[in-house]
Order: structure tokens, then sequence, then C-alpha cells
């Protein structure tokens, strides 16, 4: 967990004394100086004008960053992460060599370099090397309350080797850490050492805490000022003499307790993000350790399904068994009974013929020849045909074999058992709905839905109710996991719910979703079913007409349950046109005026008077006509199935008609003396008539 953000990469221990490098990675002190090394001296430099302009763009020079204290020379990243850095001093140059061929600026013959054993980029320092770097005194305050928490004993600061000795004293004057023989070896207690205050470890880190927290940190340029201020440019802390000295000439510099509050802010709402990610991967850490139980619950159920299933083949094999030798052994009795039956019939064709032998052998004792030849004649025929029928009555060989020849077929069954395997495949599980990407229009919905990522899936079932919480029914049954569904009621909460299903069978449902169909409708006038002679305009919002004759025009959607109300905006009136506006079924007749079939229920309007108009029949004359501007409104309520109309906002005669039911289509009938726009998605007007004054009614 956290202990490994506390380990140096190189010694793989807690961070003693770490230091910042300029790539933000974090070493102990005593192995960044154990690991830099002499930077090498065949690092080219070019001097064109070109590649040094580019050198100046991509390097942080040292100039940009006067000293600083040694607890703030974080080094800056070049923001291209060109992995050229350098740190705040002038002579500390620190960069990535040969980036195209640049270096900048020159290194010193006795200069240092140090790879970092994270992102393996190469620092170069002065002769300082490694001390050049910042402490990290966050990751030292870190490792030693964590070491508290622990319970870790302190390590001796000055033991070589990869398992230092656990520390006994502590120096308050040179503030290190000693074990027993490095104490003795390196702090005796004699000479000028001994007057040193020597403490527990755990003492040496309480005052050195102490110590440190009541310190304000000091600009090493200006002895005399404390660090106060943040240059944002360079981004290292200044004090009011490094910005009045020119160091920092037209840079942007905050408050530096103000910047330190903005970084753990900034911190603060990263951490909320990386939490948020944290607990999710927690969560499907859970999910993966139920899997892994269910999996094995699920490998239990499956081999005792096996076995089951495995017990049920040999219950059938037994019982073909049984069918088998039972069918051997009624073949053993048919054919036992067939030798039966032949020896029968042969032992009484030989007792017949044996005694028609017998009695011709005492015939032909018989010496009176007039008595033999009166049955001499008979005898010899009847052993004559004897001889002859012989083969025909009497079989000469076995009627069946006296062996059962079957031979089992075993290979069948053979085979099925070696191709016994898994279909491995199940029915899939429910989808999920993706409820941003659902959505309704007028009275259409449009659903999507994905399938369950470890379902095999070959097709979707998509069902919705009646949007009045009635029964479901089947409205799509195919592979997309898209589907708009049209015709709908307005005004209506429908539920949908999805399922899937492959070559095993249908899998569950899906969690249902409720989708809103629109209160009032939005419509545009429909080109593909009006008359050839209808001419549109404005996005099919506006039509004229090129015929002296009318000629009828339907809206785009059809209305069946709701109240709704549309109006119409007389843009040209010529030579009393008489258009006429109201409802339609879908195979209303397009070349007549509205109204004129019964397929169309109409006002048509002069500029003086209008009438109601239904299957030829023309009644309740109503004074009031319309001008150019007028505007006509219908009022379609299928709840009470009835058709009204307005004449600028005032209602035009009584109800028109009443006992509508079924789908009407918004129509409207003109010729070439009238152009008229609709207006849709209109709230239906507040008053209505009494609906005792209705018109004729026809559905």
């Amino acid at each position: 967990m956290m202990e490994d953000e506390l380990k140096c990469p190189l010694c793989k221990q807690l961070f003693n004394n770490p230091v910042i490098l300029p790539c933000y990675h974090s070493l102990c002190l005593n192995c960044a100086v154990h690991v830099q090394q002499p930077a090498p001296q065949n690092v080219h430099q070019q001097t064109s004008e070109e590649n040094l302009s580019l050198a100046v763009n991509e390097l942080v020079v040292s100039d940009r960053c006067p000293d600083v204290p040694d607890s703030d020379k974080l080094s800056i990243v070049s923001e291209t992460d060109s992995g050229v850095v350098c740190t705040s001093r002038p002579n500390s140059y620190v960069g990535t060599p040969n980036i195209q061929g640049i270096v900048f600026p020159p290194l010193q013959n006795n200069a240092l370099s140090l790879t970092c054993p994270t992102c393996h980029k190469v620092m170069y320092f002065d002769e300082n090397g490694a001390l050049n770097l910042p402490k990290n005194r966050a990751m030292q305050n870190i490792v030693d309350k964590y070491g508290e928490t622990k319970n870790l004993a302190i390590k001796c600061q000055l033991c070589e080797g990869d398992d230092p000795t656990d520390a006994s004293v502590m120096c308050e004057q040179c503030e290190v850490f000693y074990c027993d023989a490095c104490k003795e070896a390196c702090h005796p207690s004699r000479g000028p050492l001994a007057k040193h205050v020597l403490v527990s470890p755990s003492q040496g880190k309480a005052a050195l805490r102490a110590r440190n927290r009541g310190k304000q940190v000091v600009c090493s340029e200006h002895a005399d000022e404390t660090l106060g201020m943040y240059c944002m440019m360079c981004k290292v802390p200044v004090c009011a003499m490094c910005i009045q000295d020119g160091r920092h000439p037209n840079h942007d510099v905050q408050a530096l307790s103000a910047m330190c509050k903005a970084h753990k802010t900034e911190l603060s709402q990263n951490l909320q993000t990386l939490s948020e990610k944290a607990k999710n991967t927690t969560e499907l850490i859970q999910r993966l350790k139920c899997m892994s139980e269910s999996l094995n619950d699920s490998c239990v159920d499956l081999e005792k399904s096996i076995a089951k299933q495995c017990q049920m083949f040999v219950e059938a094999i037994y019982v073909r068994q049984q069918q088998l030798i039972e069918y051997v052994r009624q073949e053993k009795e048919y054919r036992l009974k067939t030798l039966r039956d032949q020896v029968s019939s042969c032992t009484g064709k030989l007792q017949q013929t044996t005694g028609l032998l017998q009695f011709c052998i005492e015939a032909l004792k018989e010496t009176d020849s007039t008595a033999f030849l009166q049955i001499g004649t008979a005898l010899i025929s009847r052993v004559s045909n004897c001889d002859v029928t012989w083969h025909r009555d009497m079989s000469t060989s076995p009627l069946v074999p006296p062996e059962l020849d079957f031979t089992l077929d075993d290979k069948p069954f053979f085979r099925a058992i070696e191709q016994l395997n898994f279909i491995q495949m199940k029915p899939p599980a429910a989808p999920s709905f993706i409820p941003e990407e659902c959505c309704t229009e007028n009275n259409s919905v449009t659903v999507v839905w994905t399938q369950h990522p470890a379902s095999f899936v070959e097709g979707y079932i998509l069902e919705l109710d009646d949007g009045n919480d009635g029964a479901f029914r089947e409205v799509y049954c195919g592979k997309e996991t898209i589907c708009t569904v049209d015709g709908l009621h307005f005004n209506c909460l429908y539920n949908a719910r999805v399922k899937a299903f492959n070559s095993t069978g249908e899998g569950d449902y899906s969690d249902c979703i409720c989708l809103q169909t629109a209160e009032v409708a939005w419509f545009a006038l429909d080109g593909n079913t009006a008359h050839p002679d209808i001419k549109f305009l404005n996005d099919n919002q506006s039509v004229t007409c090129d015929s002296y004759e009318h000629r009828v025009v339907l809206g785009n959607i059809g209305f069946s349950r709701g109240v709704h109300y549309w109006e119409v905006t007389v843009d040209r009136y010529d030579n009393n046109a008489d258009p006429a506006f109201g409802v339609a079924r879908f195979d209303v007749t397009k070349d007549t005026m509205l109204g004129k079939d019964d397929k169309g229920w109409s006002m048509y309007i002069d500029n003086q008077r209008s009438w109601f108009l239904h299957g030829e029949k023309h009644n309740k004359r109503t004074e009031g006509g319309v001008e150019v501007g007028s505007v006509v409104g219908v009022l379609l309520d299928l709840d009470n199935r009835q058709l009204s109309f307005y004449v600028n906002q005032e209602v035009q005669g009584p109800v028109a008609f009443t006992g509508l039911q079924g789908v009407f289509y918004p129509a409207l009938s003109l010729n070439r003396s009238v152009q008229l726009t609709v207006h849709t998605s209109l709230d239906p007007p507040v008053y209505q008539t009494d609906e005792s004054e209705t018109g004729d009614a026809s559905n």
C-alpha cells in the first residue's frame, strides 16, 4: 500500500534523508551520491542559430531561476517533457544530453551526472553533484510518522551496506543518528565532541521535528529575508529582495501561503477523482471475489449436473440393455417355435410316409394277383405322388439357423461418447438500457441498450406496455441494439423492457425504463402523401397550390388519444378561395375539398362565413370569415371525441363533430388562390364551447 511510496527505488528501504530529483522523483541522499558519476565529455554542441533557438525554447536555463534555499531547489521540467531539466542554480546545469544534438550550456570538466532509476532521465550537476538537490522534507515527515505508527526502529545514518544497524543515540548538535559502533568510530566522547548532547533516537526525532516546525525558511541569497512569495513562472519560492533585485522581471508572483493552499486544493480535488476510481476498483475487486465464490459454487453445481446426467446415461444404457436382451430372448423363442413346428411337420410327414411304405410292403406280399391288382394301381399312384410332392411338403434344411447371428452395433454409441462435450453456451443474461441515449420525440420513443458483456447473443426482443401500465407487447425482434417505435400516444408514460436470446433459449428481461411521450405534438405537413399540385415552403410548414381545384395535404403525425391544438395562418387570400381546415383519415381523397368524402371532417370558410363539411353534408353556417393574416385554430379533443374550430382566437360556431374514434391526421385543402402556414405544439385554448351545442357526428 502506501509503504511502496515511501521506499527508495535504489536501496528498497524507507527513505532516509530524501532529496528531490529534477524529474520530481526522490532518492535517499546517500543513494544519489553513490550512483552519480563523472559526466561524459563527448557531448556535442551545435552553434547554428536555429538549433540554439530551439534549445532555448526547450530548456529552462539556469539564469531564469536564481539561487533558492536548499529546501526549494526543485528543478523545472520542460513543458514538452523533452527530458531536459535544470536546477535553479546558475552553475548547476541539469539536462539530458544530445537533444537534437544540443547541450546548453557547455559542461565543465568536473561535472557530474546522475540517471534517475525510475524514469531513466540523465541529469548533470557541477562539482557538488547530488548535494545540489533539495531535501524532500514532506517525504521525510511522512516517513517519520509512518515509522512511529509501525514502531519501526531508527537506523544508523553512517552504517554502510544495505542493512544498517539500529541507531542507539542521536547527537543534538550534529543531528545525526549513530549506532554504538559508528558512535565510537565517528563521534567519540572526547575532544571537541565531548560537549555534544547525545539523546535516545526517539527523543532526537521529536527534537528535530520541534526544531524544524518552528524554524522559518530563509532565502539563501538574502539571509535576513524569509521566503514569503512564489514565482509562478520559475515555480520557486522567493523573498521580497529577490523580486526587487530583478531576478524575476515581469514574473507573476503570488503569496506563498495562498499558492500552498491553491496547490492543496487542486491536489484534494484530484484526490477526490482518484479516490472515486479507487472506490470503484475496490468494488470491482469485491465483485471479482464474489465472482470467484460464485465460480466455485457454479463449478460444484456443474459437477453435480454432469454426474446426474452421466447417471441418466447409465440408466438409459441399462434400459437399452434390457430391451436388447428382451429382443434376443424373443428371437430365441421365435426360432425355437419355428424349429418345433418344423420337427412336428417333418415327423407327421415321416409317419405318413412310413405307414404308406409298410402298407405297400405288405401289399407286395399278396399272392392273390386279383386282390393285388385291385389296390396296385392306387398304391403306385400314391407312392408316385408322394415322391413328386416330397420336396414341396418336406423341408430338407432347417428353416432358421441354429445360432443367433446378431452383432451389437456399438460404434455410434462410442462415437457419441467421444463427441459428448459442453455446448459452452447458455441463455444470455439480461441486457442493460443506456438511459442517456434513450429519448422521445413527439409520439415516438427511441430505446438503446447494450448486451451483457459475458453473454453470447443472437438477437433481442423489445417489449412496450400500452402507456397505461397495461400488458407488454413485442415491438421489435432483431440483432440491433437500438429501436425507434412510432405511432404511440401523446402525453403517456411507456415502460420498455428487453431480453436477449440465442440458440440455447431466451434470457431474463432487463430492468424497465420509463419514457414519457410529448404532451403536445409538433408536426409538419407531409410531402410524401400530398397531391402533386401542392407546393411546400418553410420546411413543410407552409403550403400553396398550382391548381384552381382544391387539393388535400395531411400532417405527418396521426392522433388517436389526447387533446391536440394547432393553428393555421392565412398568408395569402385571393378571390374567395374557400380553404378547408380539419382532420382526415390517412386514405382521404386528395383531389377534392376536405370533407367531401367520408374520410374527412372540415370547416371551409370564405371572407364572410363558414360551414362544417363531412361526407358531402354542409351544416351549421356561421358568420365571420377570414382574410390575409387571419388565424384558424383546430381543436381535436379525442378524450371527448370531438372537433372544434376557432378564428382569431374566437370560437367559430358550436362543436363541429362528435363521436370521433380512431386515428386522425391534421389536414387542410386549398387551391392556388391561398397560401397557408401551420403552427404546432400549441396549448389548447382555456375555454371551450358547450358540448350540448354540437354539429353532426360521424366516425
